[in-house]
Protein backbone atom coordinates (compact mmCIF):
# COMPACT_ATOMS: atom_id res chain seq x y z
CA UNK A 1 0.00 0.00 0.00
CA UNK A 2 1.85 3.41 -0.91
CA UNK A 3 1.00 6.21 1.54
CA UNK A 4 1.90 9.43 1.28
CA UNK A 5 2.85 10.39 4.90
CA UNK A 6 5.66 11.78 7.04
CA UNK A 7 7.03 11.33 10.31
CA UNK A 8 5.75 14.14 12.04
CA UNK A 9 7.51 15.67 15.23
CA UNK A 10 6.78 18.80 17.61
CA UNK A 11 8.79 19.75 20.65
CA UNK A 12 7.66 22.26 23.17
CA UNK A 13 6.88 25.98 22.07
CA UNK A 14 7.49 28.71 23.56
CA UNK A 15 4.55 30.03 26.39
CA UNK A 16 2.88 32.68 24.46
CA UNK A 17 -0.90 32.18 22.75
CA UNK A 18 -1.40 32.29 19.02
CA UNK A 19 -1.59 35.66 16.57
CA UNK A 20 -4.78 35.48 14.68
CA UNK A 21 -4.29 34.53 11.15
CA UNK A 22 -6.62 33.42 8.52
CA UNK A 23 -6.49 29.51 9.30
CA UNK A 24 -4.47 26.52 6.69
CA UNK A 25 -6.37 24.82 4.39
CA UNK A 26 -5.10 20.46 5.27
CA UNK A 27 -5.75 20.13 1.67
CA UNK A 28 -1.93 19.83 1.05
CA UNK A 29 -1.31 17.63 3.63
CA UNK A 30 -0.35 13.99 2.62
CA UNK A 31 -3.48 11.93 1.86
CA UNK A 32 -3.77 7.99 1.00
CA UNK A 33 -3.22 7.70 -2.74
CA UNK A 34 -6.39 7.78 -4.89
CA UNK A 35 -8.28 9.62 -2.36
CA UNK A 36 -8.91 12.96 -4.52
CA UNK A 37 -11.46 15.76 -4.65
CA UNK A 38 -13.92 13.61 -7.26
CA UNK A 39 -13.47 10.41 -5.26
CA UNK A 40 -13.04 10.90 -1.07
CA UNK A 41 -14.53 7.42 -0.33
CA UNK A 42 -11.45 5.63 -2.03
CA UNK A 43 -8.16 5.29 0.31
CA UNK A 44 -5.32 3.50 -0.99
CA UNK A 45 -6.47 -0.42 -1.21
CA UNK A 46 -9.28 0.02 0.96
CA UNK A 47 -12.33 2.41 1.06
CA UNK A 48 -15.16 3.50 2.79
CA UNK A 49 -16.85 0.39 2.56
CA UNK A 50 -14.56 -1.13 4.53
CA UNK A 51 -15.68 -2.49 7.54
CA UNK A 52 -13.32 -0.86 9.73
CA UNK A 53 -14.08 -3.14 13.05
CA UNK A 54 -12.59 -6.05 11.43
CA UNK A 55 -9.96 -4.72 9.21
CA UNK A 56 -7.39 -1.77 8.75
CA UNK A 57 -4.33 -0.81 7.06
CA UNK A 58 -0.86 -1.09 8.92
CA UNK A 59 1.01 1.64 7.07
CA UNK A 60 4.00 0.60 9.25
CA UNK A 61 4.00 4.44 9.60
CA UNK A 62 4.67 6.04 13.22
CA UNK A 63 3.70 9.62 13.73
CA UNK A 64 5.55 11.09 16.97
CA UNK A 65 4.94 14.27 18.93
CA UNK A 66 6.22 15.52 22.23
CA UNK A 67 4.24 17.27 24.62
CA UNK A 68 4.85 19.26 27.22
CA UNK A 69 2.23 20.13 29.89
CA UNK A 70 2.84 23.75 31.32
CA UNK A 71 1.83 26.49 33.82
CA UNK A 72 1.52 29.58 31.31
CA UNK A 73 -0.53 33.03 31.69
CA UNK A 74 -2.19 33.91 28.88
CA UNK A 75 -5.47 36.05 27.53
CA UNK A 76 -7.28 34.12 24.76
CA UNK A 77 -10.52 36.74 24.89
CA UNK A 78 -7.95 39.98 26.21
CA UNK A 79 -8.66 38.82 30.00
CA UNK A 80 -5.57 37.15 31.37
CA UNK A 81 -4.86 34.44 33.52
CA UNK A 82 -3.23 31.31 34.69
CA UNK A 83 -3.58 28.67 31.64
CA UNK A 84 -2.28 25.11 32.09
CA UNK A 85 -1.21 24.79 28.34
CA UNK A 86 -0.03 21.92 25.91
CA UNK A 87 3.28 23.37 24.57
CA UNK A 88 2.13 26.72 25.47
CA UNK A 89 -1.03 27.15 23.34
CA UNK A 90 -4.50 26.39 24.01
CA UNK A 91 -5.80 24.78 22.35
CA UNK A 92 -2.69 22.58 22.25
CA UNK A 93 -0.70 21.03 18.74
CA UNK A 94 -2.93 19.40 16.34
CA UNK A 95 -2.31 15.40 16.79
CA UNK A 96 -2.94 14.46 12.43
CA UNK A 97 -1.90 10.90 11.27
CA UNK A 98 -3.36 8.60 8.83
CA UNK A 99 -5.64 5.47 9.07
CA UNK A 100 -3.32 2.45 10.29
CA UNK A 101 -0.47 4.93 11.27
CA UNK A 102 1.10 4.01 14.89
CA UNK A 103 0.51 7.31 16.89
CA UNK A 104 3.50 7.82 19.56
CA UNK A 105 2.99 10.56 22.10
CA UNK A 106 5.64 11.62 24.58
CA UNK A 107 4.30 13.64 27.75
CA UNK A 108 6.01 15.75 30.00
CA UNK A 109 4.86 17.07 32.93
CA UNK A 110 6.03 20.27 33.17
CA UNK A 111 4.02 21.61 35.94
CA UNK A 112 4.65 21.96 39.59
CA UNK A 113 2.05 21.21 42.07
CA UNK A 114 -0.38 19.09 39.70
CA UNK A 115 -0.27 15.49 38.00
CA UNK A 116 -2.04 14.80 34.37
CA UNK A 117 -2.53 12.14 32.30
CA UNK A 118 -3.95 12.05 28.71
CA UNK A 119 -6.91 10.66 27.09
CA UNK A 120 -7.39 10.17 23.51
CA UNK A 121 -10.98 10.65 22.67
CA UNK A 122 -12.93 8.53 21.30
CA UNK A 123 -9.71 6.22 20.11
CA UNK A 124 -11.11 2.66 20.86
CA UNK A 125 -7.65 1.45 22.53
CA UNK A 126 -8.55 -1.75 20.84
CA UNK A 127 -6.93 -4.53 22.88
CA UNK A 128 -4.11 -1.44 24.41
CA UNK A 129 -6.26 -0.54 27.28
CA UNK A 130 -3.32 0.72 29.01
CA UNK A 131 -2.57 4.02 26.44
CA UNK A 132 -6.24 5.20 27.33
CA UNK A 133 -4.55 7.90 29.72
CA UNK A 134 -7.64 7.82 32.68
CA UNK A 135 -5.78 8.48 36.06
CA UNK A 136 -7.29 6.01 39.18
CA UNK A 137 -8.05 3.46 35.98
CA UNK A 138 -5.60 2.88 33.76
CA UNK A 139 -2.42 4.31 35.18
CA UNK A 140 -1.30 7.03 38.08
CA UNK A 141 -1.34 10.22 37.12
CA UNK A 142 2.08 11.37 36.13
CA UNK A 143 3.65 13.03 38.26
CA UNK A 144 5.82 16.65 37.99
CA UNK A 145 9.15 16.35 36.41
CA UNK A 146 7.80 13.06 34.72
CA UNK A 147 7.93 11.57 31.70
CA UNK A 148 4.77 9.32 29.86
CA UNK A 149 5.07 7.82 26.34
CA UNK A 150 1.38 6.73 24.64
CA UNK A 151 1.43 4.50 21.87
CA UNK A 152 -1.71 3.43 20.11
CA UNK A 153 -3.14 2.19 16.40
CA UNK A 154 -5.30 4.64 14.59
CA UNK A 155 -7.63 1.86 13.51
CA UNK A 156 -10.18 4.54 13.02
CA UNK A 157 -10.53 7.35 11.12
CA UNK A 158 -12.09 11.22 11.76
CA UNK A 159 -12.53 13.52 14.45
CA UNK A 160 -11.66 13.97 17.69
CA UNK A 161 -9.47 15.57 20.54
CA UNK A 162 -7.10 14.92 23.61
CA UNK A 163 -7.36 16.39 27.06
CA UNK A 164 -6.04 15.52 30.31
CA UNK A 165 -8.19 13.00 32.71
CA UNK A 166 -6.68 14.47 35.80
CA UNK A 167 -9.27 16.37 37.85
CA UNK A 168 -10.86 19.75 35.58
CA UNK A 169 -6.95 20.43 34.23
CA UNK A 170 -8.60 19.79 30.77
CA UNK A 171 -10.66 23.23 31.13
CA UNK A 172 -7.54 24.87 32.49
CA UNK A 173 -6.75 24.12 28.68
CA UNK A 174 -4.86 20.70 28.34
CA UNK A 175 -6.88 19.59 25.37
CA UNK A 176 -6.27 19.74 21.85
CA UNK A 177 -7.56 18.27 18.53
CA UNK A 178 -7.00 15.09 16.57
CA UNK A 179 -7.43 14.14 13.13
CA UNK A 180 -6.90 10.82 11.42
CA UNK A 181 -7.53 10.84 7.93
CA UNK A 182 -9.03 8.48 6.06
CA UNK A 183 -12.41 8.12 2.93
CA UNK A 184 -15.11 9.87 3.52
CA UNK A 185 -19.19 9.84 2.32
CA UNK A 186 -18.93 12.88 0.52
CA UNK A 187 -16.53 14.80 -2.01
CA UNK A 188 -15.19 17.77 -1.19
CA UNK A 189 -12.05 20.26 -3.08
CA UNK A 190 -10.05 21.22 0.55
CA UNK A 191 -9.98 20.76 4.10
CA UNK A 192 -9.84 23.30 6.29
CA UNK A 193 -8.06 22.81 9.97
CA UNK A 194 -10.65 21.72 12.71
CA UNK A 195 -13.06 23.95 14.12
CA UNK A 196 -12.39 23.43 18.46
CA UNK A 197 -15.27 25.30 20.48
CA UNK A 198 -14.71 25.16 24.33
CA UNK A 199 -15.94 27.43 26.72
CA UNK A 200 -13.75 29.66 28.86
CA UNK A 201 -13.98 31.11 32.25
CA UNK A 202 -12.10 34.13 33.76
CA UNK A 203 -10.85 32.18 37.05
CA UNK A 204 -9.77 28.97 37.29
CA UNK A 205 -12.14 25.82 36.90
CA UNK A 206 -10.28 24.48 40.14
CA UNK A 207 -11.11 27.93 41.91
CA UNK A 208 -14.88 27.50 40.58
CA UNK A 209 -14.68 23.94 41.38
CA UNK A 210 -16.62 24.64 45.18
CA UNK A 211 -19.13 26.78 43.68
CA UNK A 212 -20.05 24.02 41.64
CA UNK A 213 -20.48 21.28 44.37
CA UNK A 214 -22.07 23.32 46.49
CA UNK A 215 -24.22 25.83 44.68
CA UNK A 216 -24.16 24.41 40.77
CA UNK A 217 -22.71 25.47 37.83
CA UNK A 218 -21.67 28.19 37.54
CA UNK A 219 -21.99 30.72 34.83
CA UNK A 220 -18.88 30.93 32.51
CA UNK A 221 -17.65 34.21 31.21
CA UNK A 222 -17.12 33.22 27.27
CA UNK A 223 -17.06 30.95 24.81
CA UNK A 224 -13.51 30.72 22.74
CA UNK A 225 -13.57 28.92 19.10
CA UNK A 226 -9.58 28.01 18.13
CA UNK A 227 -8.49 29.49 21.69
CA UNK A 228 -9.68 32.99 20.10
CA UNK A 229 -12.24 35.48 21.32
CA UNK A 230 -13.32 38.93 22.00
CA UNK A 231 -14.27 40.34 25.44
CA UNK A 232 -15.33 43.59 25.95
CA UNK A 233 -12.52 45.86 23.94
CA UNK A 234 -10.09 43.09 24.26
CA UNK A 235 -8.70 39.73 22.52
CA UNK A 236 -9.03 38.84 18.62
CA UNK A 237 -11.48 36.75 16.82
CA UNK A 238 -10.62 33.58 14.93
CA UNK A 239 -10.56 33.81 10.36
CA UNK A 240 -11.03 31.38 7.88
CA UNK A 241 -11.18 31.84 4.22
CA UNK A 242 -13.11 30.36 1.42
CA UNK A 243 -12.63 30.48 -1.79
CA UNK A 244 -16.18 30.96 -4.21
CA UNK A 245 -17.15 27.94 -5.64
CA UNK A 246 -15.26 25.73 -3.52
CA UNK A 247 -16.27 23.02 -0.96
CA UNK A 248 -14.89 22.38 2.91
CA UNK A 249 -14.61 19.64 5.01
CA UNK A 250 -14.83 21.25 8.50
CA UNK A 251 -14.09 19.03 11.76
CA UNK A 252 -16.03 20.82 14.68
CA UNK A 253 -15.41 19.75 18.21
CA UNK A 254 -16.80 20.71 21.36
CA UNK A 255 -14.30 19.88 24.22
CA UNK A 256 -16.73 22.61 26.81
CA UNK A 257 -17.07 21.28 30.18
CA UNK A 258 -21.02 22.66 30.19
CA UNK A 259 -21.62 23.97 26.84
CA UNK A 260 -24.01 22.70 24.45
CA UNK A 261 -23.81 24.51 21.52
CA UNK A 262 -25.85 25.05 18.14
CA UNK A 263 -23.27 25.72 15.16
CA UNK A 264 -23.74 27.43 11.89
CA UNK A 265 -22.07 29.66 9.30
CA UNK A 266 -24.46 32.76 8.52
CA UNK A 267 -25.88 32.12 4.92
CA UNK A 268 -24.95 28.62 4.63
CA UNK A 269 -25.96 25.31 4.58
CA UNK A 270 -23.90 22.54 5.01
CA UNK A 271 -23.88 18.87 4.16
CA UNK A 272 -23.08 16.31 7.93
CA UNK A 273 -20.54 13.30 6.95
CA UNK A 274 -19.45 11.88 10.07
CA UNK A 275 -20.18 11.98 13.86
CA UNK A 276 -17.64 11.54 16.35
CA UNK A 277 -15.39 8.48 14.31
CA UNK A 278 -18.58 6.94 12.08
CA UNK A 279 -19.18 7.83 8.92
CA UNK A 280 -22.58 8.63 8.37
CA UNK A 281 -25.07 8.78 5.11
CA UNK A 282 -24.71 12.60 4.21
CA UNK A 283 -27.88 14.65 5.38
CA UNK A 284 -27.87 18.78 4.67
CA UNK A 285 -29.11 21.25 7.73
CA UNK A 286 -28.25 24.69 8.13
CA UNK A 287 -27.05 24.08 12.25
CA UNK A 288 -25.64 21.39 14.31
CA UNK A 289 -26.73 20.59 17.91
CA UNK A 290 -23.60 19.46 19.61
CA UNK A 291 -22.95 18.25 22.92
CA UNK A 292 -19.92 18.15 25.21
CA UNK A 293 -16.98 15.42 23.97
CA UNK A 294 -18.86 15.07 20.31
CA UNK A 295 -17.12 15.96 17.29
CA UNK A 296 -18.82 16.01 13.73
CA UNK A 297 -17.89 16.57 10.09
CA UNK A 298 -19.19 18.58 7.50
CA UNK A 299 -18.77 19.88 3.82
CA UNK A 300 -19.87 23.47 3.14
CA UNK A 301 -19.99 24.72 -0.59
CA UNK A 302 -18.76 28.11 -0.73
CA UNK A 303 -21.64 29.47 -2.50
CA UNK A 304 -23.07 32.84 -1.14
CA UNK A 305 -22.36 36.16 -2.38
CA UNK A 306 -18.47 37.27 -1.55
CA UNK A 307 -18.56 38.87 1.75
CA UNK A 308 -17.57 38.06 5.17
CA UNK A 309 -19.82 35.79 7.44
CA UNK A 310 -19.98 35.19 11.10
CA UNK A 311 -19.00 31.39 12.12
CA UNK A 312 -21.37 31.05 15.24
CA UNK A 313 -21.39 28.63 18.75
CA UNK A 314 -24.10 29.69 20.69
CA UNK A 315 -24.71 28.66 23.94
CA UNK A 316 -28.13 26.56 24.78
CA UNK A 317 -29.47 29.00 27.46
CA UNK A 318 -31.79 25.69 29.12
CA UNK A 319 -28.64 23.87 30.01
CA UNK A 320 -25.84 26.49 29.99
CA UNK A 321 -25.06 29.34 31.42
CA UNK A 322 -22.90 31.85 29.59
CA UNK A 323 -22.83 35.70 30.10
CA UNK A 324 -21.33 36.30 26.62
CA UNK A 325 -23.69 33.70 25.01
CA UNK A 326 -24.43 35.82 21.76
CA UNK A 327 -20.92 37.13 20.97
CA UNK A 328 -18.91 33.24 20.69
CA UNK A 329 -18.10 34.01 16.93
CA UNK A 330 -15.62 33.64 14.38
CA UNK A 331 -15.07 34.48 10.73
CA UNK A 332 -15.33 33.74 7.23
CA UNK A 333 -14.31 35.50 4.88
CA UNK A 334 -14.66 35.00 1.19
CA UNK A 335 -11.60 37.57 0.27
CA UNK A 336 -8.43 36.82 2.68
CA UNK A 337 -7.73 40.35 2.17
CA UNK A 338 -11.19 41.91 3.94
CA UNK A 339 -10.96 43.23 7.56
CA UNK A 340 -14.23 44.22 8.42
CA UNK A 341 -16.63 42.91 10.51
CA UNK A 342 -19.30 40.72 8.79
CA UNK A 343 -22.81 41.77 8.54
CA UNK A 344 -24.57 38.83 8.36
CA UNK A 345 -27.33 37.64 10.39
CA UNK A 346 -28.54 34.43 12.23
CA UNK A 347 -30.18 31.85 11.83
CA UNK A 348 -33.64 32.41 13.59
CA UNK A 349 -32.93 28.11 15.04
CA UNK A 350 -30.01 29.41 16.97
CA UNK A 351 -31.79 30.20 19.78
CA UNK A 352 -34.29 27.67 20.48
CA UNK A 353 -32.48 27.12 23.97
CA UNK A 354 -32.91 23.23 23.50
CA UNK A 355 -30.24 20.59 24.48
CA UNK A 356 -31.06 17.74 22.55
CA UNK A 357 -28.41 15.81 20.29
CA UNK A 358 -29.21 16.03 16.59
CA UNK A 359 -32.49 13.77 15.26
CA UNK A 360 -31.13 10.09 15.60
CA UNK A 361 -33.19 9.14 12.05
CA UNK A 362 -30.41 11.42 10.58
CA UNK A 363 -27.68 9.69 11.80
CA UNK A 364 -27.42 6.90 9.91
CA UNK A 365 -23.96 5.09 10.01
CA UNK A 366 -22.70 4.38 6.36
CA UNK A 367 -21.43 1.08 6.99
CA UNK A 368 -24.54 -0.47 8.55
CA UNK A 369 -24.43 -2.98 11.43
CA UNK A 370 -27.25 -4.90 12.85
CA UNK A 371 -27.55 -5.41 16.76
CA UNK A 372 -28.91 -8.81 18.00
CA UNK A 373 -32.12 -8.67 20.18
CA UNK A 374 -31.71 -7.55 23.52
CA UNK A 375 -32.54 -10.49 25.97
CA UNK A 376 -32.73 -8.40 28.76
CA UNK A 377 -31.26 -4.79 29.89
CA UNK A 378 -29.79 -3.16 32.83
CA UNK A 379 -30.95 0.83 34.25
CA UNK A 380 -28.69 2.89 35.07
CA UNK A 381 -30.23 5.81 36.74
CA UNK A 382 -28.62 8.86 36.92
CA UNK A 383 -29.66 10.98 40.09
CA UNK A 384 -27.74 14.12 42.54
CA UNK A 385 -27.71 14.18 46.18
CA UNK A 386 -25.62 15.55 49.09
CA UNK A 387 -22.47 14.92 50.90
CA UNK A 388 -22.82 17.35 54.01
CA UNK A 389 -23.50 20.14 52.08
CA UNK A 390 -21.69 19.08 48.52
CA UNK A 391 -23.73 17.66 45.54
CA UNK A 392 -22.63 14.16 44.71
CA UNK A 393 -23.44 12.59 41.03
CA UNK A 394 -24.81 9.07 41.32
CA UNK A 395 -25.07 6.54 38.27
CA UNK A 396 -26.39 2.98 38.61
CA UNK A 397 -24.46 1.40 41.96
CA UNK A 398 -22.77 4.73 43.54
CA UNK A 399 -21.04 8.18 43.38
CA UNK A 400 -17.98 7.12 41.54
CA UNK A 401 -14.45 7.62 43.91
CA UNK A 402 -11.53 6.11 43.23
CA UNK A 403 -7.84 6.44 43.97
CA UNK A 404 -4.85 8.21 41.62
CA UNK A 405 -2.39 6.26 43.41
CA UNK A 406 -4.25 2.64 43.03
CA UNK A 407 -5.45 2.27 39.46
CA UNK A 408 -7.91 -0.84 38.72
CA UNK A 409 -4.90 -2.24 35.89
CA UNK A 410 -2.27 -2.56 38.85
CA UNK A 411 -5.07 -4.32 40.80
CA UNK A 412 -6.20 -6.59 38.19
CA UNK A 413 -2.21 -7.12 37.23
CA UNK A 414 -1.34 -7.93 40.64
CA UNK A 415 -4.74 -10.49 41.21
CA UNK A 416 -6.34 -8.23 44.59
CA UNK A 417 -9.34 -6.82 42.51
CA UNK A 418 -11.95 -7.15 45.26
CA UNK A 419 -13.22 -3.30 44.00
CA UNK A 420 -15.05 -1.41 46.11
CA UNK A 421 -18.58 -0.04 45.59
CA UNK A 422 -17.61 3.49 45.55
CA UNK A 423 -15.44 1.79 42.53
CA UNK A 424 -18.46 1.68 40.29
CA UNK A 425 -17.74 -1.56 38.84
CA UNK A 426 -19.54 -3.62 36.49
CA UNK A 427 -18.03 -6.55 35.62
CA UNK A 428 -18.01 -8.16 31.95
CA UNK A 429 -17.12 -10.96 31.78
CA UNK A 430 -18.25 -13.08 28.59
CA UNK A 431 -16.90 -12.36 24.99
CA UNK A 432 -18.20 -11.05 22.09
CA UNK A 433 -21.52 -10.32 23.98
CA UNK A 434 -24.14 -7.64 23.25
CA UNK A 435 -24.32 -5.70 26.50
CA UNK A 436 -27.54 -3.15 26.70
CA UNK A 437 -28.01 -0.47 29.52
CA UNK A 438 -30.83 1.79 29.88
CA UNK A 439 -29.68 5.25 31.58
CA UNK A 440 -32.33 7.34 32.72
CA UNK A 441 -32.87 10.25 34.99
CA UNK A 442 -35.76 11.99 36.07
CA UNK A 443 -33.65 15.62 36.78
CA UNK A 444 -34.29 18.24 34.22
CA UNK A 445 -30.96 18.09 33.15
CA UNK A 446 -29.19 16.41 30.12
CA UNK A 447 -25.80 14.66 30.45
CA UNK A 448 -23.37 13.89 27.43
CA UNK A 449 -22.65 10.45 27.85
CA UNK A 450 -19.40 8.89 26.55
CA UNK A 451 -17.82 5.72 26.41
CA UNK A 452 -13.86 5.09 26.68
CA UNK A 453 -13.05 1.78 24.47
CA UNK A 454 -15.92 1.47 22.35
CA UNK A 455 -18.61 3.07 19.94
CA UNK A 456 -21.87 2.50 21.60
CA UNK A 457 -25.39 1.69 19.72
CA UNK A 458 -27.73 4.78 20.53
CA UNK A 459 -31.30 2.01 20.34
CA UNK A 460 -33.59 5.13 21.47
CA UNK A 461 -33.35 8.33 23.57
CA UNK A 462 -36.45 10.23 24.69
CA UNK A 463 -36.50 13.68 26.51
CA UNK A 464 -39.02 14.05 29.45
CA UNK A 465 -40.27 10.43 29.26
CA UNK A 466 -39.39 7.17 31.33
CA UNK A 467 -38.70 3.38 29.61
CA UNK A 468 -40.58 0.86 29.71
CA UNK A 469 -41.38 -2.43 27.53
CA UNK A 470 -43.49 -0.31 25.28
CA UNK A 471 -40.61 1.38 24.06
CA UNK A 472 -39.20 0.16 20.69
CA UNK A 473 -35.33 -0.12 19.80
CA UNK A 474 -34.24 0.58 16.79
CA UNK A 475 -31.63 -2.53 16.08
CA UNK A 476 -31.45 -1.95 12.54
CA UNK A 477 -28.22 -0.23 12.05
CA UNK A 478 -29.33 2.24 14.68
CA UNK A 479 -27.01 6.19 15.59
CA UNK A 480 -23.34 4.73 16.57
CA UNK A 481 -21.37 6.89 18.13
CA UNK A 482 -18.87 7.42 21.80
CA UNK A 483 -20.86 10.43 23.03
CA UNK A 484 -24.43 10.47 23.04
CA UNK A 485 -26.81 12.88 25.03
CA UNK A 486 -29.39 11.65 28.09
CA UNK A 487 -31.98 13.81 27.57
CA UNK A 488 -33.78 16.38 30.43
CA UNK A 489 -35.78 14.12 32.75
CA UNK A 490 -35.67 11.40 30.02
CA UNK A 491 -33.91 8.16 28.29
CA UNK A 492 -31.18 7.10 26.82
CA UNK A 493 -30.79 3.36 25.90
CA UNK A 494 -27.16 1.75 24.26
CA UNK A 495 -26.11 -1.25 23.39
CA UNK A 496 -22.24 -2.31 22.42
CA UNK A 497 -20.59 -6.14 22.05
CA UNK A 498 -17.79 -7.01 24.43
CA UNK A 499 -14.77 -7.37 22.09
CA UNK A 500 -11.99 -5.19 23.67
CA UNK A 501 -10.82 -6.61 27.03
CA UNK A 502 -10.22 -3.71 29.89
CA UNK A 503 -10.90 -1.29 32.07
CA UNK A 504 -13.06 1.34 30.70
CA UNK A 505 -14.67 4.67 31.66
CA UNK A 506 -18.20 5.94 31.19
CA UNK A 507 -19.30 9.16 32.47
CA UNK A 508 -20.65 12.17 32.08
CA UNK A 509 -18.88 14.90 29.87
CA UNK A 510 -19.54 17.87 32.11
CA UNK A 511 -16.81 18.21 33.80
CA UNK A 512 -18.24 19.43 36.93
CA UNK A 513 -20.53 16.35 37.20
CA UNK A 514 -17.27 13.66 36.61
CA UNK A 515 -15.63 15.22 39.57
CA UNK A 516 -18.71 15.22 41.46
CA UNK A 517 -18.92 11.40 40.64
CA UNK A 518 -20.89 10.52 37.44
CA UNK A 519 -18.92 8.14 36.38
CA UNK A 520 -18.38 4.22 36.55
CA UNK A 521 -16.11 1.81 35.18
CA UNK A 522 -17.00 -1.50 32.92
CA UNK A 523 -14.06 -4.22 33.94
CA UNK A 524 -14.19 -6.27 30.54
CA UNK A 525 -12.90 -10.06 30.10
CA UNK A 526 -10.69 -9.26 33.15
CA UNK A 527 -9.05 -12.32 32.97
CA UNK A 528 -7.61 -11.47 29.61
CA UNK A 529 -6.53 -8.28 30.61
CA UNK A 530 -2.99 -8.84 32.58
CA UNK A 531 -1.73 -10.72 29.72
CA UNK A 532 -2.96 -7.54 27.20
CA UNK A 533 -0.82 -4.72 29.47
CA UNK A 534 1.88 -3.63 26.56
CA UNK A 535 4.28 -2.68 30.11
CA UNK A 536 3.54 -4.09 33.73
CA UNK A 537 6.96 -2.47 34.80
CA UNK A 538 5.83 0.87 33.23
CA UNK A 539 2.16 0.86 35.43
CA UNK A 540 4.66 0.20 38.56
CA UNK A 541 7.37 3.23 37.62
CA UNK A 542 4.27 5.31 36.93
CA UNK A 543 2.97 4.85 40.54
CA UNK A 544 5.97 4.83 42.02
CA UNK A 545 6.94 8.15 40.63
CA UNK A 546 3.31 9.60 41.81
CA UNK A 547 3.55 8.16 45.04
CA UNK A 548 7.23 9.06 46.40
CA UNK A 549 5.87 12.78 45.12
CA UNK A 550 2.63 12.43 46.61
CA UNK A 551 3.89 11.29 50.02
CA UNK A 552 6.49 14.28 49.76
CA UNK A 553 4.02 17.34 49.11
CA UNK A 554 1.12 16.34 51.00
CA UNK A 555 -1.39 16.50 48.05
CA UNK A 556 -4.66 14.91 48.68
CA UNK A 557 -7.84 13.95 46.33
CA UNK A 558 -10.86 16.08 46.58
CA UNK A 559 -12.77 14.75 43.60
CA UNK A 560 -14.09 11.33 42.11
CA UNK A 561 -10.33 10.83 40.82
CA UNK A 562 -11.38 10.89 37.66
Amino acid sequence: MALLRTIVTLVAAASAMPAPQISPSLSTRAVCEGNTASDRSVWCDYSIDTNWYDEAPDTGITVEYWFEVQNITAAPDGFERIVLAVNGTVPGPLIEANWGDTVKIHVTNALTTNGTGIHWHGIRQNYTNQEDGVPSITQCPIAPGESYTYTWKAIQYGTSWYHSHYSLQAWNGVFGPMVIHGPATANYDAELEPIVLSDWSHQTSDELYSYSETVGPPELQNGLINGLNTFGDGGSRYQTSFESGKSYRIRIVNTAIDTHYKFAIDGHSFQVIAMDFVPIVPYTTTYLDIGMGQRYDIVVNADQETADYWMRAVPQSSCSSNSNGADIRAIVRYSASSTADPTSTADANLSNADCNDELLSNLVPYLSQTVVDPRQDEDLSVSVGFVGNLFKWQIGLSTMLVEWANPSLMQINEGNATFENQENVYKLDNANEWVYFVIETQLAVPHPIHLHGHDFFVLAAEEDATYDDSVVLNLNNPPRRDVANLPSAGFLVIAFLTDNPGAWLMHCHIGWHTSQGLALQFVERESEIPGLLTSASVLQDTCAAWNEWADAVGIEEEDSGV
